[in-house]
């Protein structure tokens, strides 16, 4: 998606991009010619700062992407998310929290982001794309702890395609991606506490994905995909749930 007018290389956001999925994508971005600022709960080297179950946050990551970028966002990729269980026995204070912080960080700051990017598009009349990193979860759902996640996903799917579906005449493209386990840290921390090798067996391909195989949808989507394919949800989950 290089700007073939000027032959600038794009210039992308990417969230949560500090480990796993996120960094493979920032990798592979930055591999294809991408000029990529990332982002994370604390800041560093090519890093924004940012914690995105505050309110409001999201709007301050994209300020300040966008200054670090020299006023031009042309891909937004939303990784950043929580997988924190929260017990249908909880108490009544600790089923809100969570299911609080999990809506804040997974749905509502991704879609401050888009609205965003969104508007910056139309601003600069050139489209843009934006990549949604969901989950396989918003289609066959979680655990009987992870109700809010699963609804979270689910959220950002129907999201994508209401954006794809009004404002591709514009060529602002949306694309949703929705892993199963995938080997991050986050993942492996579940898989170990569900019993591995149960959880393993459910996916005929005998294996969780690679953070790199995941990165390698993303930075198709956000560089090469044609506009025809704006909508699209793309699963990378090892045939563990056939759609």
């Amino acid at each position: 998606m290089t700007d073939t007018a000027s032959s600038r290389p794009p210039h992308v956001l990417v969230t949560g991009s500090t480990r796993g999925i996120g960094a493979a994508i920032v990798e592979t971005l930055t591999a294809q010619g991408a000029r990529v600022v990332g982002h994370g709960r604390t800041g560093g080297a090519g890093v924004i700062g940012a914690d995105l179950s505050a309110p409001g946050a999201g709007d301050r990551l994209w300020d300040r992407a966008l200054a670090e970028l020299d006023g031009r966002i042309d891909v937004l990729i939303n990784n950043a998310g929580v997988f924190e269980a929260v017990s249908v026995d909880a108490s009544d204070e600790a089923w809100a929290a969570g299911w609080d912080r999990t809506l804040q960080i997974n749905l509502q700051a991704s879609a401050d982001l888009c609205r965003r990017a969104v508007l910056h598009f139309r601003a600069r009349g050139g489209g843009g794309r934006i990549v949604n990193v969901a989950s396989r979860a918003a289609y066959r759902g979680d655990s009987p702890a992870h109700w809010h996640y699963a609804a979270s996903k689910a959220g950002m799917v129907g999201m994508t395609k209401s954006i794809a579906r009004g404002y591709a005449i514009e060529q602002i493209l949306a694309f949703a991606i929705c892993p199963g386990f995938v080997m991050t840290g986050m993942a492996e921390d579940y898989l170990a506490s569900r019993g591995g090798d149960k959880l393993l067996a459910d996916i005929p391909l005998g294996r969780v994905a690679e953070p790199a195989e995941v990165a390698s949808v993303a930075a198709y989507l956000a560089l090469q995909a044609p506009a025809s394919m704006t909508g699209a949800v793309l699963d990378v989950n090892g045939a563990s749930f056939v759609r």
